[in-house]
This record gives structure tokens, sequence and C-alpha cells, in this order.
């Protein structure tokens, strides 16, 4: 039987989906739930390489050197070695799998690329059937978007240290603001046509507490994980 699949995403960096996803993981478990915590790109695993060439510009400083269909194959290896070697058997054996990015992450990274809303849809089709089809990864029960405009999102980041290198330069989607911005408006426009759950991060132009932001998820994960 298989188990629950949750995903915490946003319309870029610095939107707080790791302490959301760390915050839900240990109220989970301290419930007794039987809980894994996820990490996409999974930068300690080796089928994240061409993901880190990509971001550290090996490809192009620009995201839009690199066409979305060719850099979304990056990011989807990645997710198959980590499903087939870290937390598939956990999954289908009924365990609940608490994802910081999934496939979402190249819904809006990569549509952030396309102009148009046909060249848009598209993409977005040929991503489903690429990820949930031919490499048969898992389709989220709830996706959650954490909806931090980007204007909040650019000082949140202005500080954070680079993921891979944990040095203080940023990678190509970070510096570059203005596609930041598209990402924003792509992921809204993501989470509309696939349903996923809006999380409003802010209130009168400043952030919620992080409190605050996992009661809402919380309380909207319940209904999912208790049917």
């Amino acid at each position: 039987m298989r188990g629950k699949l949750i995903v915490i995403d946003s319309g870029g960096d610095a939107s707080g989906k790791k302490t959301q996803t760390e915050l839900l993981f240990a109220r989970l478990s301290a419930e007794g739930r039987p809980v894994r915590q996820v990490t996409f790109p999974n930068y300690d695993s080796p089928a994240s390489a061409l993901v880190k060439m990509y971001l550290g510009g090996a490809f192009g400083t620009r995201p839009e050197d690199v066409s979305p269909y060719v850099s979304s194959t990056f990011f989807a290896v990645d997710r198959y070695a980590a499903y087939r070697t870290q937390w598939g058997d956990f999954y289908e054996g009924g365990g609940i799998i608490l994802c910081d990015r999934y496939t979402t992450s190249n819904m809006v990274h990569m549509t952030a690329k396309i102009e148009g809303a046909e060249a848009q849809s598209a993409f977005l089709d040929w991503l489903w059937n690429f990820e949930f089809g031919l490499f048969a990864l898992p389709v989220p029960d709830m996706v959650f978007f954490l909806d931090v405009p980007p204007e909040q999102a650019h000082a949140l980041m202005a500080h954070r240290r680079n993921k891979i290198t944990g040095g203080d330069e940023k990678d190509i989607h970070e510096r570059d603001d203005a596609y930041l911005a598209r990402c924003y408006e792509a992921a809204r426009m993501v989470a509309s046509k696939y349903g996923w759950v809006r999380i409003p991060c802010t209130r009168d132009g400043a952030m919620r507490s992080v409190e605050e932001i996992h009661a809402m998820i919380y309380d909207k994960v319940l209904p999912v994980l208790n049917p």
C-alpha cells in the first residue's frame, strides 16, 4: 500500500521550504507517524552532478542559456536516483514522504524560461509525462505553494550562502532578479493549474511568523493524512 507524498515548494529560494519541511517532519514524527524528509536537489548524490554544473554556470551563465527541456532532465535524474535508492521502498510500504521541492520545482523554474501560454502548457504536459510517466515517479498527494512575493524573497536571500559551495556566490538562478520574478509568476500559474494549496506567507507586506505558516500547513495536511 502506497503512502503519502507531500511537497513543499515555492516560486523561488529563501521562502522557508526547508524550515517548514523540518517543522512538519518533527510534528508528524512526534505523533508516531512513519515519515521521512527528502530534499531536492540532493547535492550529496552523484546523480546531482549535472545539476551542480548547470547551476554553477558550466553550460551558460544565464538560465535561458540551457533549454528548459534539457535542464529539466538534470533534476529529474537526481529525483529518480533518490526514489530508487533512498525512499521508494519506504513510500511503497505506506510511509509518508515530505519533500522540500520535487518535480514541482521543474514545473516552476523551467516554465519561467518559456514565453507564451501555449508553449508553457506544452512544456508542462511534456514534463508531467517525462517524470510521472516515463520515470514513473510518484505523483504528489498534496503540494504546498509557499507564496512569498519576490521583494520579500530577495531580502531574505541576500545573506544566504550557496547550497553547493557554501560560499557567498549565487548560482545562475539566484543572481538573476528578472528570472526570479518570472519564477514567481510561473509558480502562481502552475499552482492554480494543478490545484496546489497556497500558503500566504506575508501579511501587510511583512513575513508571517514561522509558527503561523506551520500552523496553516499542518491544518491543511491533516485531512490528507487522516482520510
